[in-house]
């Protein structure tokens, strides 16, 4: 792909007055003079000081390294292929895609692949973490990345015609503002038995994922089913890659993260997809 497909992907709206920002050279800029630099990596930080919850929100570094050795391992490729069906399904012909909590990439870039086989499309990827966005935006230079929140993304009205959301918290109404009439969302949560196996060393009742079948306003549910399979980990290196992407690198103790790295991991995998429409 071209510079010139990558840009454009890119329809940011400025983050603290909400008019559009047009790209000069490395920097973006709206008519009331604010700016943002673009990073030698390729990606653009609009996620001003004053939204942070922290210095440095996100992911950390750990659990970014942790989820990109296990995803470049294969584990969850049967995860991203099936989304992938879904939105050549569902999407088809879809000019402009969000990757809504991306991440360092790994989805966004094999739906980009998975997508551009059939049309040409230009795909966006969004996320909280500094971190993973120049991971991402360094690996997958065909993609648009930025640094923003989901609660409050900068990109226009009706601009995507496909949205992925693989686990990302958001609000439903900033999802319907950015999507135009007719677009596809494609959700992603656990489903009641994820690592299900892991949660019993860990709590003494442990309790399934609660299932959500609730359709907000302005959607219509158009597909839903559960993915599951078994997750064989015998590599030491790979079960210390999963632990360090999960919250359970910190509800274990160390002898129980030794003992699985020892013995090897196994437990469910279970994925609630969902397709909804905007109305």
């Amino acid at each position: 792909m071209t510079s010139q497909h990558r840009s454009w992907g890119r329809v940011y709206q400025c983050p603290l007055c909400q008019l559009p920002l047009a790209q000069q050279a490395n920097q973006y800029s709206c008519a009331k003079g604010h700016s943002f630099d673009c990073a030698k990596e390729g990606y653009v930080n609009l996620l001003p000081v004053a939204k942070k919850r922290s210095k440095d929100p996100g992911d950390s570094k750990e659990m970014i390294q942790g989820r990109r050795a296990f995803l470049d391992a294969g584990y969850y490729e049967k995860l991203s292929d099936r989304i992938n069906e879904l939105a050549l399904s569902h999407a088809p012909g879809a000019g402009q895609a969000l990757d809504l909590g991306c991440g360092e990439g790994y989805y966004s870039h094999r739906l980009f692949r998975a997508m551009n086989a059939a049309a040409p499309m230009a795909l966006d990827g969004l996320d909280i973490s500094r971190a993973a966005v120049r991971y991402g935006a360094k690996r997958y230079p065909d993609l648009a990345f930025c640094v923003a929140s989901a609660y409050d993304m900068p990109f226009r009205d009706a601009t995507f015609d496909l949205l992925l959301r693989v686990y990302a918290p958001s609000r439903d109404e900033e999802l319907l503002r950015v999507m135009r009439p007719g677009a596809c969302l494609i959700t992603v949560q656990p489903g009641p038995m994820h690592h299900f196996a892991i949660k019993q060393l860990i709590y003494a009742e442990p309790r399934l994922h609660p299932e959500d079948d609730s359709v907000a306003e302005g959607f219509e549910l158009i597909h839903a089913e559960r993915l599951q399979w078994q997750l064989m980990l015998g590599r030491s290196d790979m079960t210390e890659a999963f632990l360090a992407m999960t919250p359970y690198a910190w509800k274990l103790s160390q002898e129980q993260k030794a003992e699985l790295c020892r013995t090897g991991l196994g437990c469910e995998l279970d994925f609630s997809i969902r397709v909804l429409r905007k109305r």
